[in-house]
């Protein structure tokens, strides 16, 4: 699985030479630079050995090849043309192994989480006219920026944008699904020919009540460019109630970082950053145990935005009712068919794997409205590896988007209404 470093992704390359523009025009992040189009390569001046460099590391990155970027750039060919090598040229001049040169070749590739199209091109989204993400005002102004971003998609009003619309559109429910509802769970499964009962869990959402005043503590900060691994200093607790008062927040409790299957959903909800920012979420996880070391192999490889460390493990029992949501390895995992799919899922798009830590303890997903609003959808890991699908998870955060736009409308009728009055 490849790693969502910046550094890591541009490798020795001459990409390497453009992060500091790249950071300057707000390209901070690898699933937003793999978004960007010509139209916004040949405005930060790119050329033509750049765009070819670019092409062939978001196609390994699809692939988690990315052990291979410095060699496929230095070999001075397009990807057109590294697609066109036979299997044997592609062993014997790059010294790819037999099963990822089959990789490579294959564009619908299992590695990514999605289906990659057949014709491979670069994904896009214009972000030339947004102003640094260093600039205090970009700060102020990211929630209305992305905004207009979403406005302008919807509106087709260029090639990149309507691009983003497309990606959008494919995680949409369609008509006749009958949703979940605010809580959602896979079903449970038969364990053991019926002679093991799953766990109970919760049919109601948590309180809001109970999530507002959850002391956390920030242990990394969303990933951009240059940053430092870890935050050095310890940061004061605050209430999670200030993660989400300006903007809302799709918030992932971690079962355990150097688990396969978390590591596998936490990489796939944040390859999906590009759209998550359109709408204006941000994108914040949750751990319940603080290990250093596992924090590290976390952020950024597997995952980019910001890491929380809940000590009375709060939210995880805010997803129980309660209380906390358990399993055990025998009972969960050995003798559960749904969980070992899990698990498969999970290997079969490159994942590595460990055994350190807590590893009982079942978390979830939240998306948080802004302010007060309340907790919008929570999810629950039934199942261990269990992920909130991300149609639901996008969905919702569209209809938050469009319900903060309805009562930015209404304020502004009811100001101008007021004015003319006057």
């Amino acid at each position: 699985m490849a790693s969502f470093s910046i550094e890591d992704y541009v490798g020795n390359g001459c990409l390497k030479e453009l992060l500091p523009k790249l950071l300057d025009e707000g390209w901070d992040d690898v699933p937003t630079l793999k978004v960007m189009n010509a139209e916004d390569m040949d405005d930060i001046g790119m050329t033509r050995q750049h765009k070819d460099a670019l092409e062939i590391r978001s196609y390994l990155h699809d692939r988690a090849l990315m052990r291979y970027g410095d060699q496929l750039e230095a070999s001075g060919k397009g990807l057109p043309e590294l697609l066109g090598m036979s299997n044997t040229d592609l062993a014997s001049q790059f010294e790819m192994k037999r099963g990822h040169v089959a990789r490579f070749m294959d564009r619908t590739s299992a590695c990514a989480v999605d289906p990659i199209p057949e014709s491979y091109t670069l994904p896009a989204r214009r972000r030339n006219n947004l102003p640094s993400r260093n600039n205090s005002v970009y700060k102020r102004e990211l929630v209305s920026a992305n905004s207009k971003k979403l406005s302008m998609a919807r509106s087709s009003r260029s090639n990149s944008d309507a691009n983003l619309e497309q990606s959008m559109a494919s995680f949409k429910i369609k008509d006749g699904y009958i949703f979940k509802g605010i809580v959602a769970a896979m079903p449970a499964e038969s364990r053991a020919c019926g002679c093991v009962q799953p766990p109970p869990i919760v049919e109601v959402v948590a309180p809001y009540s109970i999530i507002e005043n959850i002391s956390v503590q920030k242990l990394t900060p969303e990933y951009k460019i240059g940053m430092e691994r870890l935050i050095k200093s310890k940061t004061p607790p605050m209430k999670a109630s200030e993660l989400w008062r300006d903007k809302p927040a799709v918030l992932v409790c971690i079962r355990r970082p150097g688990c396969i299957m978390c590591r596998a959903e936490a990489h796939q909800l944040y390859a999906k950053k590009p759209i998550f920012d359109a709408l204006g979420i941000q994108l914040i996880a949750v751990l319940h145990e603080h290990i250093e070391a596992e924090v590290k192999d976390f952020w950024p490889r597997y995952w980019g935005g910001a890491v929380l460390y809940d000590r009375g493990q709060e939210f995880f029992k805010a997803l129980g009712g309660g209380k906390l949501l358990k399993d055990k390895f025998i009972s969960g995992f050995l003798l559960n068919p749904r969980a070992i799919s899990n698990y498969k899922r999970a290997k079969a798009i490159g994942a590595e794997n460990n055994f350190k830590g807590e590893s009982e303890i079942k978390g979830g997903l939240f998306i948080v409205g802004k302010g007060k609003s309340g907790i919008a959808y929570q999810f629950i890991e039934r199942n261990f590896g269990d992920w909130a699908p991300l149609a639901e998870v996008i969905d919702i955060c569209t209809r938050i988007q469009n319900s903060q736009h309805s009562q930015s409308d209404s304020v502004k009728s009811l100001k101008e209404e007021k004015e003319e009055e006057e």
